[in-house]
């Protein structure tokens, strides 16, 4: 579905595709147990950490700071800001919670800019990608001022730690976005390559928000298995962002990555299962009228099933992690919202 902020609040305050509409309400639907009460437990810090991104987005610079209050208030998932959050509550973290909420969304905001430019995207949440309003060389340039505020944020609140571990997840991201543009189209490219882009590309930076806490107060042993966590739930993050792909009720017409031909985990499952669907797409890319009945053939073939079986296997790994973590309410959240990245594609 497409972004929809809760009723009273800012717009910017929005998970999409991740948490329900009472996210920051003033009645929030609560669940007890379940994901509606852990993003209601954390509505305030989201609030102030929502805050605090727009103001990170400003700049002097006239059109800089337009290009970042675009894409910012066009809403989002909030998936690491709500995983730092966390990651920090389990440590005892005490220090600048929301500037450290908002590095990785920053460095997220970056990689948006540079991607849809990259892929020529026409949209981005549902409105005109930031390019084809304000121009690429703009819109790149934007992107980056996002990474450097982002370094320069990570270093304030959370210590040289957290920026040394910053500067790897970013270079693990950079090295996945160029994998992907080379294997784009290889429908040969194998499963562990599959995987080696996604995580990358995806959870690296999932990985360092669930740990940025543990960077910040030097808990050496609680960073290792948040980032195993983060790094689990990342990978099963994409899996199932990849099958909802062939969904309906997601704001975008199914059958995006068969019409680019992207390999992903759904369609490794459907060519094993439909051993001629290969062929045909490794021959050429569907025409408009074809993508409907391959959608249907995938779904056909039990291949999103099975990817999802995937995803669940991984998140019962990374939830293993958080047993060498204290007991308490912000670990519970943490397995509640891991399983509900992979949940929310029922």
């Amino acid at each position: 579905m497409d972004p929809e902020a809760a009723p009273g609040v800012d717009p910017g305050v929005v998970v999409r595709r991740l948490a329900p509409d009472g996210l920051a309400g003033p009645t929030p639907r609560v669940g007890v147990g379940g994901p509606d009460e852990v993003f209601v437990r954390l509505a305030p810090r989201l609030r102030e950490g929502e805050a605090r991104l727009r103001s990170l987005v400003g700049s002097e610079v006239d059109v800089v700071a337009a290009i970042g209050r675009y894409l910012a208030s066009a809403g989002g998932k909030r998936l690491r800001p709500m995983l730092t959050a966390l990651g920090a509550g389990v440590v005892g973290f005490r220090g600048d919670w929301s500037g450290l909420m908002c590095v990785a969304e920053l460095i997220h905001l970056g990689s948006l800019l540079h991607d849809d430019v990259v892929d020529g995207a026409d949209l981005r949440r549902g409105r005109p990608a930031a390019h084809t309003v304000y121009g690429n060389a703009a819109t790149i340039l934007t992107g980056d001022f996002c990474l450097a505020r982002a370094v320069l944020l990570a270093g304030e609140a959370g210590g040289h730690r957290a920026v040394v571990e910053l500067a790897r997840a970013v270079t693990a991201m950079a090295e996945g976005e160029v994998l992907q543009l080379q294997r784009a189209g290889n429908l040969h490219t194998s499963l562990d390559a599959y995987l080696e882009m996604i995580d990358k590309k995806s959870a690296a930076l999932i990985a360092w928000a669930s740990a940025a806490g543990a960077y910040a107060t030097g808990d050496d042993a609680a960073a290792v298995a948040l980032e195993r966590f983060g790094r689990g739930v990342g990978v099963a993050f994409q899996i199932t962002d990849d099958v909802l792909d062939y969904a309906e009720g997601t704001g975008k017409a199914p059958g995006a990555d068969l019409r680019e031909r992207k390999l992903t985990l759904p369609l490794v499952h459907a060519m094993v299962r439909v051993p001629s669907l290969r062929a045909r797409l490794s021959e050429r890319a569907p025409t408009e009228a074809e993508v409907p009945a391959l959608v249907d053939e995938v779904r056909r073939s039990g291949a999103l099933d099975a990817a999802l079986a995937d995803a669940r296997q991984r998140v019962a790994d990374a939830l293993a992690c958080l047993e060498v973590l204290p007991d308490g309410v912000d670990r519970d959240s943490l397995a509640v919202l891991g399983r509900y990245l992979v949940e929310r594609a029922r």
